[in-house]
């Protein structure tokens, strides 16, 4: 069995940099690397050697960010531009706060 402990240490740099080239977000690689250590310690018992831990660990980091992906298609999310919230515009139109 793995020690958990040692395998963090040794490649939570190696995921984080990983996801960091995948999604490009200093947060999302955080959070994405903590996911993925964890959904690492309870299949532990199922990493068999066959191959590197450092693999074993990416794999899980590719799928968690495939799930990621596929979760913001569904939400339909979308990066802030600068014509939505316009300095321009009363604040009122802003923020929707007209009655």
């Amino acid at each position: 069995m793995l020690d958990m402990d040692s395998v963090y240490r040794e490649y939570v740099t190696v995921v984080y940099k990983f996801l960091l080239s995948l999604c490009y977000e200093e947060d999302m690689a955080e959070e994405l690397t903590q996911e993925t250590f964890y959904q690492a310690v309870r299949s532990a018992n199922r990493y068999d050697g066959s191959c590197k831990v450092s693999t074993w660990l990416c794999q899980i980091a590719k799928h968690l960010w495939y799930q990621e992906v596929e979760h913001r298609k569904r939400k339909g999310t979308s990066p802030l531009t600068e014509d939505i919230l316009s300095k321009d515009m009363p604040v009122e139109d802003r923020f929707n706060l007209k009655s």
